[in-house]
């Protein structure tokens, strides 16, 4: 699959089937991951792998009462080391570039799940300390993306999505850009 054509092709999942996701799936998902930019090359990233589907049902209900995300395979929680970036960024770091930076990371899971067949949805509505006590995260590590991973149970339309004129600008906020549009 072309990287185009998993960017336009990848939706939110929020209904999987049974089925188990073996430890290479998982490792080239990760790996992918681990390939996204960073400031510094400072990689904030931590992840937390959760199979258990005690654990999964803790963080569902700390996410909401999201209770589909039980029914994926797998979540991976990603994290941000706020002190690894902190120590070169200061609060700059801490507060943006580790974000932008775990962003990156699971847009490339996202991507690379899709690639493979697999069904993902990004979730971030969830109790950041509740989150923090349920995986035992130091102080220091901020959940900030809960993925589930799995054999995809639907197939989700494609959203809309704004046109370019609406929210392109050429070198300054407000002049239209005129692009070749389809």
């Amino acid at each position: 699959m072309e990287v185009l054509e998993a960017i336009k092709s990848r939706r939110s999942v929020r209904s999987y089937v049974p089925a188990d996701l073996s430890s290479q799936q998982l490792q080239t998902l990760l790996e992918a991951a681990t390939w996204a930019p960073s400031a510094g090359n400072l990689q904030p990233w931590e992840f937390v792998i959760v199979d258990n589907k005690d654990v999964m049902k803790q963080l569902a209900r700390a996410s909401l009462n999201q209770m589909w995300m039980v029914e994926a395979s797998t979540i991976v929680a990603v994290c941000a080391d706020l002190e690894r970036t902190g120590m070169i960024y200061g609060e700059r770091g801490k507060r943006l570039y580790a974000i932008q930076d775990c962003a990156a990371a699971t847009q490339n899971l996202l991507l690379a799940a899709c690639s493979m067949g697999l069904g993902t949805c990004w979730v971030g509505a969830f109790f950041e300390n509740e989150v923090r006590g349920i995986l035992k995260l130091p102080s220091h590590v901020r959940p900030l993306a809960l993925i589930t991973i799995g054999k995809p149970g639907e197939q989700p339309t494609a959203p809309p999505r704004k046109r370019l004129h609406e929210i392109v600008h050429y070198n300054a906020f407000g002049n239209p850009w005129v692009g070749s549009e389809k």
